[in-house]
C-alpha cells in the first residue's frame, strides 16, 4: 500500500484535468461530482497509508528521473514518514470538508466549474509539498500553492479589489521565494544534491554547528517561508486575500498554503538545528508577528479580515516553537488550527451568506437566536482559539508556552501571553458583535436569513468536533501521542530542557484568556463606547500600524521613482544613442540618396539623353536622307515604268494598230482587187501580204517585245533595288555605325 503513495496527489489531479476540459461545457454545475469524490479517494488512501506508518513503516520512494543535466539529477519521489502522514491526513480531511461545504455555498456561481478546478488543483500542489522527497519537488508544489491561491484569491476577477488582492498575494510571495530559490541553489552547491535524505545525513559534517554557511541557508530558507506564512515584514497580503470565496479562505489558512512554511522549517530542522542564530529569529520573530497581528484584529470590522489576524497570529505561534526547536509542538499546534480555523472560516462563511453576503460585524449582532447551530460552533472556535480549556487550542498553545518559558527565553514568553490575551480579546469581540446583542443591520433582513442546508451544516459539526477532542493527542507534551509520532523523525525536547512547570505558571494561559474574554464582554456588551476612547491608538491599529503606507512610500514611490529615472536613462542614453544612429544612417541615406539622383542618375540621365539625341538625329537623317533618297528613286523608277508604258501604249501599239489598220486596208482592198479583176494576182499579193504579215509579226516578237521585256526586267531590278532599301538593311548598317560612334565617345568620356 505505501508505494500507492502517488495515488494521494494523482485522485486531485485527475479531478483538475476533467473538470478542467469539460467542466466548463459539459459537467457545468455537477462539477462536484468530480472534485469532491476525487479528493475523498485521497484521503481514503491517505488514511489507510497512515495505519501501516503508525506501524513504524516509511517509504522514500523514487517514481522516475524528473531532471537529469549532468550531475544535477532529481527525481520524482514521495516521502512517506510521520511528518508527511500528519500533513497529508490533515490536508486530505479539512480539504474533504471545504469541498463539500462548497457545493452549497458555490452553488449557482457562474464559475462553479472553474472554482472546483482551482480547489482541486490547490489540494494537488499542497500534497506535492508535504509528500516530496527533495526540495525541488517542495518548491514546485510550493509554487503551485502560490499560484492557486492567485486564483482562488482573484476568482470574481471581474472585482477590482478581488484582482488587487490577488496581484498583493501574489508579489509578496515571490519575494519570499526568491529567498526559498536562493537557499536551493546554495544547498545544492554546499551538497550536491537536493534530496532530503541526502542532505539531512551530510548536513553536521559538511555544515557544522554554529557555520555561517548554515546560517545563510537557513536564513535563505527561512525568508520563503516568512512569504508563504505571512510573517513579518511579509504578512501585509494575508488580510486583503479574504476576497475570494470564504471556503477558499478556509483552505488557504487551515489546510495548505500558509501552513507550507511551517512544515518546510520543521522538515529542515536537521540545518535549523546547526543554525542557532536563524532559529532564533525564527523564533523573534513568531513571537513579534503573533503580538503584532493579535493587536490589528482587536479592531478589524470585517468578520473574515479579523479570522485572517488570527491566522496570522497562530502561526506565529508555530514559529515560535519551531524556533525554540519543538518541532513536534509546533506541527501539533498546526494540527489543532486547521480544525478551529476551519470551522471559524466555515462559520463566517454561514453567516455571510444568511445576511446575503454582509461582512461588516458592525452591520451584525444578535444572529444566535436565529442561527443556533452557527452561533454554538462558532463559539467553540472562538474558544479553542483563545486557549481555553479542554479545547484543542488549550493544549497547543501550552505546548508552545511551556517551550517559551523552559528556553529561558522569557521575554518570547511574555510576548506570547501578550499575544494570547489580545487573541482571546478579539475572538471573543468577533463572537459578541456578530451573535450577541441586538441585531444593527436592516431590521427586514433578520427576518428573512437563509437556512443553511445539511451540506453547510455537517462539515461545521465535523470540525466543532475535532476543535474540541483532536488536543488530547497531544497530552502532553512530553508524553503526548501525536509527540511520540512525530518524535520518530523530528528533533526530540525543547532547548533549555523540559522541566515540569509549576502548577501557576501552566493556569497562567488559561487565566490570561479569560482576562482577554472578560475585557471583550465588557467593552462590547456592556460599554459600547469604550473601544472608541483611545481614538488615536484605534486608528493606529485600524490602519494596520500604517504598514501599507510605509510599503507603499519606501517600496512603490521609490521605485516607481527609480523607474522614472531608469526610463529617463533609457530615453536620453540609450534610445538617444540608438536614435543617433539612426539619425546618422539616416543622414548618410539621404546623402547617399542626393549622390545617386545627382551624379550616379545624373550622368545615367546625361547618356540617356546623348543616347535619345543621336537616335533623333538617326531617325530624322534616316526620315530625310535615306528615306528621302529611297523616296527619290522609287519616284523616278514609278516615272520611268509609267513614260515606258505610256510610249509602249502609244507608240509601239500605235504603230503596230497603224500597221494593222494598213494591212487590214490594203486587205480590203486586196479582196476587193482580187473579186473584180484578177483572182490569182490578189492570190499573190495575198501571200505576198501574208509572209510581210509573218515577217512583221516576228520582227515584233524578236525586236519591238525583246526590248519591252528588257525594260521590265531593268524596272524589276531597280524595284528590287529600292524594296531592300525599304526594309532597313542599309539603317542597320548606319545604326550600327552610329551605336560604334556612341560607344566610342563613352569610353572617351569615361576613360579621359
Amino acid at each position: 500500500m505505501m508505494h500507492l503513495i502517488w495515488l494521494v496527489p494523482g485522485f486531485p489531479l485527475v479531478g483538475v484535468i476533467v473538470n478542467g476540459l469539460f467542466g466548463r461545457t459539459h459537467i457545468r454545475d455537477r462539477a462536484h461530482w468530480v472534485a469532491v469524490p476525487a479528493v475523498g479517494l485521497s484521503f481514503l488512501v491517505a488514511l489507510l497509508i497512515s495505519v501501516q506508518v503508525a506501524a513504524g513503516r516509511t517509504v522514500d520512494l523514487d517514481l522516475y528521473p524528473w531532471v537529469v543535466a549532468g550531475n544535477f539529477q532529481v527525481p520524482v519521489g514521495f516521502l512517506v514518514d510521520p511528518l508527511s502522514t500528519v500533513m497529508m491526513l490533515t490536508v486530505t480531511f479539512v480539504g474533504l470538508l471545504i469541498h463539500v461545504y462548497s457545493v452549497r455555498y458555490m452553488h449557482g456561481d457562474p464559475g462553479y466549474a472553474r472554482y472546483f478546478t482551482f480547489l482541486n488543483l490547490f489540494m494537488f500542489a499542497m500534497l506535492i509539498l508535504v509528500l516530496a522527497n527533495n526540495y525541488l519537488l517542495m518548491f514546485l508544489g510550493w509554487e503551485g500553492v502560490g499560484v492557486c491561491s492567485y486564483l482562488l484569491i482573484g476568482f470574481w476577477y471581474e472585482r477590482k479589489n478581488a484582482s488587487d488582492a490577488a496581484n498583493k498575494a501574489f508579489i509578496v510571495n515571490r519575494v519570499g521565494d526568491a529567498g526559498f530559490l536562493l537557499g536551493l541553489f546554495l544547498i545544492w552547491t554546499t551538497f550536491g544534491s537536493l534530496k532530503y535524505a541526502e542532505v539531512f545525513a551530510r548536513a553536521e559534517q559538511v555544515l557544522g554547528a554554529g557555520s555561517t554557511l548554515a546560517t545563510v541557508i537557513t536564513l535563505a530558507l527561512f525568508v520563503g517561508a516568512m512569504g508563504k506564512s505571512a510573517q513579518l515584514p511579509l504578512s501585509v497580503w494575508l488580510p486583503d486575500a479574504m476576497e475570494g470565496p470564504t471556503p477558499t479562505s478556509a483552505m488557504i489558512h487551515a489546510a495548505t498554503m500558509v501552513t507550507a512554511g511551517v512544515y518546510m522549517v520543521v522538515r529542515s530542522s536537521p540545518l535549523f538545528n546547526l543554525a542557532p542564530d536563524t532559529a532564533n529569529l525564527v523564533a523573534v520573530v513568531g513571537a513579534l508577528t503573533a503580538i503584532f497581528a493579535a493587536s490589528i484584529g482587536c479592531v478589524q470590522s470585517s468578520i473574515k479580515q479579523t479570522l485572517a489576524y488570527s491566522t496570522i497570529s497562530q502561526l506565529g505561534f508555530m514559529f515560535l516553537a519551531a524556533g525554540l526547536g519543538a518541532y513536534a509542538t509546533a506541527i501539533f499546534h498546526l494540527f489543532t488550527h486547521a480544525f478551529f480555523k476551519s470551522l471559524l472560516f466555515l462559520g463566517a462563511g454561514s453567516v455571510i451568506q444568511s445576511l446575503h453576503g454582509e461582512h461588516d460585524v458592525r452591520r451584525m449582532g444578535g444572529l444566535a437566536p436565529h442561527m443556533r447551530l452557527t452561533a454554538y460552533a462558532f463559539l467553540i472556535g472562538a474558544l479553542a482559539t483563545a486557549g481555553v480549556f479542554p479545547l484543542a487550542g488549550f493544549w497547543s498553545q501550552r505546548g508552545i508556552f511551556v517551550a517559551a518559558f523552559n528556553s529561558g527565553r522569557y521575554f518570547l514568553w511574555v510576548l506570547a501571553l501578550c499575544a494570547a490575551f489580545l487573541i482571546a480579546f478579539y475572538m471573543f469581540r468577533l463572537y459578541l458583535l456578530t451573535f450577541a446583542g441586538h441585531y444593527r443591520g436592516d431590521p427586514h433582513a433578520i427576518h428573512h436569513l437563509r437556512k443553511a442546508p445539511a451540506n453547510i451544516w455537517i462539515p461545521v459539526l465535523i470540525l466543532a468536533f475535532f476543535a474540541v477532542a483532536a488536543g488530547f493527542v497531544g497530552v502532553t507534551p512530553e508524553h503526548g501521542g501525536l509527540h511520540n509520532f512525530l518524535g520518530q523523525g523530528l528533533t526530540q525536547g525543547i532547548r533549555g530542557g523540559n522541566a515540569p512547570l509549576p502548577a501557576i505558571m501552566l493556569l497562567l494561559p488559561l487565566g490570561v484568556a479569560a482576562a482577554g474574554i472578560g475585557l471583550a464582554y465588557v467593552s462590547y456588551l456592556q460599554w459600547w463606547e469604550l473601544p472608541f476612547r483611545s481614538s488615536t491608538l484605534y486608528v493606529v491599529l485600524f490602519r494596520r500600524y500604517f504598514l501599507d503606507e510605509i510599503y507603499s512610500a519606501v517600496f512603490l514611490v521609490r521605485f516607481r521613482w527609480v523607474c522614472h529615472l531608469l526610463w529617463r536613462m533609457d530615453g536620453r542614453l540609450i534610445d538617444g544613442a540608438v536614435n543617433q544612429v539612426a539619425s546618422f544612417i539616416g543622414g548618410a541615406g539621404r546623402a547617399s540618396s542626393r549622390i545617386d539622383e545627382r551624379v550616379i542618375d545624373g550622368a545615367v540621365n546625361q547618356i540617356a539623353s546623348l543616347v535619345g539625341g543621336t537616335g533623333r538625329v538617326s531617325s530624322r537623317i534616316d526620315e530625310r536622307v535615306i528615306d528621302g533618297a529611297v523616296n527619290q528613286v522609287a519616284y523616278f523608277v514609278a516615272g520611268t515604268a509609267m513614260a515606258s508604258a505610256r510610249i509602249d501604249e502609244r507608240v509601239i501599239d500605235g504603230t503596230v494598230n497603224q500597221v494593222a489598220h494598213f494591212v487590214a486596208g490594203t486587205a480590203m482592198a486586196s479582196a476587193r482587187i482580187d473579186e473584180r479583176v484578177i483572182d490569182g494576182t490578189v492570190n499573190q499579193v495575198a501571200h505576198f501580204v501574208g509572209g510581210t504579215a509573218m515577217a512583221s509579226t516576228e520582227v515584233d516578237e524578236e525586236a519591238i517585245d525583246a526590248r519591252v521585256d528588257w525594260v521590265a526586267e531593268l524596272n524589276q531590278t531597280v524595284s528590287d533595288i529600292m524594296r531592300r532599301l525599304q526594309t532597313g538593311l542599309i539603317q542597320n548598317y548606319l545604326l550600327a555605325m552610329a551605336l560604334g560612334i556612341f560607344v566610342l565617345a563613352c569610353l572617351y568620356i569615361i576613360f579621359r
